[in-house]
């Protein structure tokens, strides 16, 4: 199958000054924050799972409770096969034209790939159960793999259903079933298996309940949805099967999930053959609270791709360069403290939340958080390049970084267990978001540093210095440590002001008395 063309840049337009603020920014940064405050509820409700789980189970069933849920996310990953980016695409299209045969086989065909794609994975990996779980041997371990593999094919519909409510603008039905219910679901599931006693098996029975009723909520919105609109106005001889238009679209995309399911599953895998289920929990108990750097970044993702596209489809580059970077450093400023509390001072931060059996951890975070921060910083390179339609170096890119990762683990996790899957992990996440940072001045003329921002990122280094010095200095706790972030974080937050322009996102603040001045 043949990549996409490469499409040239268009022309660019006459330069703006930083003091205008365009259209699709403004829409950007105010439609991106219903999002990140769902988030926001959401990794809380999630973090306070973890660190129940984690604080709960003993360091060698929590290994094997984690490498579990490591392998489901892989089953989710290889059961979606990019069709929930293909369906973001062409089911709008299919409405917009009144194809609604084509959009209902589109949707059925997809549904039934994942499901069966899903349930698949979860039979393959349970005849090699033996093979697969390495040395978390022993009959609960092997058990409660086969119950969260059940997460396989639920998560995968899930993420499917999620895309089809975006294309039919149900953002509320978004926020509440992804960022409420789902979270809380597994929380309250969560903590009723602890106050009843119960082990690590109980725990993954209760997650995979939690789970299949998020789904079953979520399938029944989706049914009524559809119910409304177009299963109304078809039959169901009309139905089409676009096979060729909708997987010819989503498999050359698979090179990036790979690198994905490597960067978070590979490791985790190697660690369990190579070393042992505490190598697993040193790594996996840290690594969501590193993934927190990518918190504003995926709430902006949603309406980032048609913004682009609509810029790129006037020949405006101009435009797509200034929501790039007014994005961009929205993003680095606001992922800013995540980064202070789970870089600079990550040795307090991890034995205070997660214990002192956790505190060789603390370098792990570290890294992955440097690695994570590094790819959010600097915007959605990776975004854009799919959006100029250069699907062949997104490809060739995403390969050279799942090699590169696959050899450093092999290397270092033999020899330096869970520190090695760290290093490996954060060093082919700065690799390929230098390669995707190249990409966007050789394929689409954006710049790739905007120096009227220097100031930003300049403040944030240096932020960041004097963190690590305070923290080498005093040895701080965790809440003089947190302390130290937040006075560091609001420094960053006032010495960026001008190019965030919040008063111009958000004039609404600016009549507030006290605060207009501060963000004006």
């Amino acid at each position: 199958m043949s990549a996409a063309p490469v499409l040239h840049p268009p022309p660019a337009t006459e330069p703006r000054g930083d003091d205008h603020v365009r259209a699709e920014s403004r829409r950007q940064i105010r439609g991106s924050s219903l999002f990140l405050v769902g988030r926001i509820l959401s990794v809380g409700a999630n973090l306070c799972t973890q660190v129940v789980v984690v604080r709960y189970l003993s360091k060698a069933d929590y290994g094997v409770f984690a490498y579990a849920l490591a392998i489901a996310g892989a089953g989710q990953s290889i059961a979606v096969l990019g069709l929930d980016r293909a369906v973001s695409r062409f089911l709008p299209m299919y409405d917009e034209r009144g194809e609604h045969g084509r959009l209902l086989g589109a949707l059925l065909m997809v549904t039934a790939t994942i499901a069966g794609m899903g349930v698949a994975f979860l039979l393959f990996v349970a005849a090699l159960r033996g093979l697969v779980a390495g040395s978390a041997d022993g009959s609960q371990a092997v058990t409660v793999l086969l119950i969260l593999l059940v997460l396989a094919p639920i998560q995968a519909l899930d993420e499917l259903f999620m895309g089809v409510f975006a294309v039919f603008s149900k953002a509320r039905a978004i926020f509440f079933r992804k960022y409420v219910l789902a979270p809380v679901l597994r929380l309250v599931a969560v903590v009723a298996v602890v106050q009843a006693g119960g082990d690590a098996r109980g725990l993954a029975v209760a997650t995979v309940a939690a789970a299949g009723v998020g789904v079953v909520v979520y399938g029944w919105m989706l049914v009524s949805t559809l119910r409304r609109g177009p299963l109304r106005r078809v039959r169901y001889g009309e139905l089409e099967l676009p096979v060729r238009e909708i997987f010819g679209f989503a498999l050359p995309l698979l090179a990036v999930d790979a690198l994905f399911l490597l960067q978070n599953t590979a490791n985790v895998v190697m660690l369990a053959q190579f070393g042992s289920p505490e190598d697993v929990a040193d790594y996996r108990a840290v690594q969501p609270a590193a993934h927190l750097n990518l918190l504003v970044m995926t709430s902006f993702t949603l309406l980032f791709t048609p913004l682009a596209a609509r810029l790129f489809a006037r020949g405006d580059r101009e435009g797509v360069n200034e929501l790039y970077w007014r994005t961009a450093v929205w993003i680095a400023v606001c992922s800013f403290p995540v980064f202070a509390a789970t870089f600079a001072v990550a040795s307090p931060i991890t034995t205070g939340v997660f214990g002192e059996r956790y505190a060789g951890s603390a370098s792990i975070l570290a890294l992955l958080s440097l690695g994570y921060y590094c790819n959010a910083a600097l915007g959605f390179n990776g975004l854009t390049l799919r959006v100029y339609g250069l699907v062949r170096y997104i490809v060739v890119i995403s390969a050279v970084a799942a090699v590169t990762n696959v050899a450093l683990n092999l290397v270092l996790i033999p020899w330096h267990g869970a520190l090695g899957a760290g290093v490996a992990t954060a060093a082919t996440m700065i690799v390929h978001n230098i390669l995707k940072q190249v990409g966007l001045r050789r394929g689409t003329g954006i710049s790739v540093f905007e120096w009227r921002h220097a100031r930003v990122y300049v403040v944030i280094a240096l932020g960041t210095g004097a963190l690590l010095a305070a923290q080498l200095a005093l040895a701080p706790g965790p809440a003089l440590a947190l302390a130290m972030v937040v006075a560091v974080s609001a420094a960053v937050f006032g010495l960026s002001r001008r190019s965030l322009r919040i008063g111009d996102m958000f004039p609404e603040l600016v009549r507030i008395p006290g605060l207009g001045r501060l963000v004006a």
